[in-house]
């Protein structure tokens, strides 16, 4: 284990990232906010989720430095008296869990469909990639859009607001899933005629084990490029579904939510409300952004 941790240190990734200041920061800058939000129950003042904390009086106060901003809120409050640096953090930590399990769902079915479309091949290959080319005709907020509506049908209000977290996975999972779907069926095409897997036929491995043992360590590569850039975009859909009303709750304080409540009181003033939480969407996932290009054009050798 310490061998292999050691070779990895060595390896030309891990150079080529060292000596990249772009990667360096955007990877220090998106851990940072990671660990702000994964220890929000730590550093917030406040905790957005405890109605008994809240105080209406302390409702729209400006940031601390501003004439009449109050030094215990230092980003201010919104229109329910929370501390906004505390509902940044708790919403940031709640858009994180969102994006990861929705990449790691739609990972999920996206590598083992293209695995299965790419090693098949024939009819099943065709079938997988034109149900793929249909929904690539349709962005991929419409996509999370009609997954969300159809549940919003299904399940009446009470029950959809309770398990809104869930469908705002699934929908962003479905809307996903097929760029990795595509990515893999590539790989497994020029992976699936050389001469281990030939070998692997040879001895008498059946279809399963030869494309999860052999074939599938070979093709993670621009998986976990896609993946890295898949993950800013799928904290975008959240935030775009909450601030259009359709995604989480407004007592469920995402990003999304936050820039929604804070858009209507945008002209009145009070920018703080939905400034403070669209800038940590955008630096989080302008820095994921830089970080998955220099990955992928790392992990090319023909741009190397």
């Amino acid at each position: 284990m310490f061998k292999s941790f050691s070779h990895f240190l060595q390896s030309d990734l891990v150079y080529n990232f060292t000596r990249s200041r772009v990667a360096v920061g955007s990877a220090v800058v998106a851990l940072l906010i990671i660990a702000a939000s994964m220890l929000a129950p730590v550093l917030s003042p406040q905790n957005p989720f405890d109605l008994m904390s809240l105080d209406i009086m302390e409702s729209n106060l400006p940031p601390a430095w501003e004439s009449g901003g109050d030094p215990k809120f230092l980003l201010g409050t919104d229109d329910q008296g929370r501390d906004m640096l505390s509902a940044t953090l708790y919403g940031l930590r709640i858009s994180l869990i969102i994006g990861v399990l929705s990449v790691a769902l739609s990972l999920l079915v996206g590598v083992t469909l293209g695995l299965v479309s790419g090693y098949l091949g024939g009819i099943v290959d065709t079938l997988i990639m034109r149900v793929a080319d249909v929904q690539l005709s349709f962005p991929a907020i419409l996509i999370a859009l009609i997954v969300d509506g159809a549940f919003r049908i299904l399940l009446d209000k009470e029950m959809h607001d309770r398990a809104a977290i869930y469908v705002i996975i699934l929908a962003i999972a479905a809307s996903g899933w097929v760029q990795y779907a595509r990515t893999v069926r590539s790989c497994v095409l020029s992976e699936k005629g050389k001469e281990y897997v030939e070998a692997a036929r040879i001895i008498g491995l059946g279809p399963v084990l030869i494309m999860v043992r052999h074939i599938l360590p070979n093709v993670m590569g621009p998986v976990f490029v896609v993946a890295t850039l898949h993950i800013a975009m799928a904290i975008i859909i959240e935030a775009t579904l909450s601030f259009l009303g359709l995604g989480l709750p407004p007592t469920t304080p995402s990003l999304g939510t936050l820039i929604r409540t804070g858009n209507e009181y945008l002209f009145s003033g009070d920018w703080w409300i939905t400034i403070f939480p669209g800038a940590a969407l955008m630096i989080f996932s302008l820095s994921v952004n830089l970080f998955g290009d220099w990955l992928r054009d790392a992990m090319n050798p023909k741009l190397l």
